[in-house]
């Protein structure tokens, strides 16, 4: 697969520029259908970015996670609070040197985690059963094609070979 670093003609970035706009909005509406579940259940949108850090990255010290939160440690603090109350993350001692304590994803946290993700399979299959067999060849081609250049495009150094949610730092009101 060659590498194209730009589309070649202005329909090209018309039609690029129209895509990112589709998946974007599509994405952002999966995630607002997808969280309402949760939020209903007292999962705020905050808790749910921490859970989601957690679970990619596993335990973090209070001050690391303030810092990927872009926010104070005080206001980390007290988010974590409110989750621990919950039941969603858990405070754990390191052994070696109890000053230290990391935020963990609890069991329950886990559990509202993988609802959340069997919502949007769910989400996703209502909606994939609308298409025809000819349009559901088509999707899966497409995203066939998507992966192949993500990865190509990674191997080329022109994506960082794995997407950390600390790259782009989100506020967090808490």
């Amino acid at each position: 697969m060659g590498t194209i670093t730009a589309p070649r003609s202005i329909d090209d970035q018309v039609v690029v520029r129209d895509i990112i706009a589709d998946i974007g909005a599509s994405i952002g509406e999966l995630r607002c259908i997808g969280s309402q579940q949760l939020v209903r259940a007292g999962v705020s949108m905050s808790h749910l970015h921490v859970m989601w850090m957690l679970k990619r990255h596993g335990e973090l010290s209070m001050g690391r996670l303030a810092e990927m939160l872009d926010v104070g440690l005080s206001n980390a603090s007290g988010l974590i609070d409110r989750m621990a109350e919950r039941g969603l993350v858990e405070r754990v001692r390191v052994p070696d040197d109890r000053r230290l304590v990391l935020v963990a994803l609890s069991d329950h946290g886990r559990q509202m985690l993988d609802h959340a993700d069997v919502l949007r399979s769910d989400l996703l299959e209502t909606i994939l059963r609308r298409l025809e067999p000819a349009q559901l060849q088509r999707v899966a081609g497409a995203l066939a094609d998507i992966r192949q250049a993500m990865q190509a495009a990674t191997d080329a150094g022109e994506l960082p070979s794995e997407m950390h949610s600390d790259h782009h730092p989100v506020s967090v009101s808490t």
